[in-house]
């Protein structure tokens, strides 16, 4: 129960509307029962790649982002796909198969975080994640088989940029764990985010992620700009 003082009288809440990965909120959250959102969420969590989690407002926060640009010309990018299952409901979100006019890039490993990207003071929460991933690049290419606008990309970030073959992109989503391949690929796609586009950082605010946060926020104020720091721990970045 959530509780704060306010001339000296205590006013009481009721338990929190919303309590999970990381967020306690009493706010209205009535955008998990919207039917689209539901079904999107739902096909994101087949794909297996939250295990038990339930990251319900951070895929909201993207499909919020995703709906916003939709009336830009350009391509999508995923960096840190895992399993697709955040792609996965985005996709679904904006009717992705139907948008013959552009296209959706999915960059990982798809074997978990390569591990030489790491700094020395990232190596501890890296190795925290060594239990969550598994190779599923075969698992990727069956979900979006259906798809024939959506490229695959495996391997490491940055080598595998220089396979992305669009002219400009709308929408960015950034989760890869650590700082080196987020900020490459951060600089690598500047230049070719249209303006009004959105980069979504996921783990931007968590804990044990304080140097990407740090070297995200640096470039960001050499590009004129600020990421907004997002109670779900996302970052949240609109190019003017």
């Amino acid at each position: 129960m959530f509780t704060f003082k306010k001339k000296k009288e205590y006013i009481h809440f009721p338990n929190p509307k919303f309590h999970n990965d990381g967020l306690a909120t009493y706010h209205n959250c009535d955008f998990i029962n919207e039917p689209l959102f539901k079904e999107s969420y739902s096909l994101g969590k087949a794909t297996g790649s939250w295990g038990e989690g339930e990251p319900l407002w951070r895929c909201h926060v993207c499909c919020w982002a995703a709906q916003q640009v939709l009336n830009y010309s350009g391509d999508f990018v995923e960096c840190g796909v895992n399993k697709g299952g955040l792609s996965r409901a985005v996709m679904n979100y904006v009717n992705f198969k139907e948008q013959n006019d552009r296209k959706f890039w999915l960059f990982d490993t798809f074997n978990g975080i390569d591990k030489t990207l790491g700094s020395n003071n990232e190596k501890n929460n890296i190795d925290f994640y060594d239990n969550f991933y598994s190779e599923c690049y075969e698992e990727v290419l069956k979900t979006f088989k259906e798809f024939n606008n959506v490229n695959v990309i495996k391997g490491s970030v940055p080598e595998t940029l220089k396979k992305f073959t669009g002219e400009k992109i709308v929408y960015l989503s950034i989760d890869m764990n650590c700082l080196a391949p987020e900020l490459a690929a951060t600089e690598f796609f500047w230049d070719k985010l249209v303006s009004g586009g959105v980069i979504v950082f996921d783990d931007y605010g968590w804990a044990g992620h304080e140097e990407q946060k740090s070297g995200l926020d640096k470039f960001a104020q050499k590009v004129g700009s600020q990421i907004l720091s997002l109670p779900t721990g996302q970052g949240l970045l609109i190019k003017a």
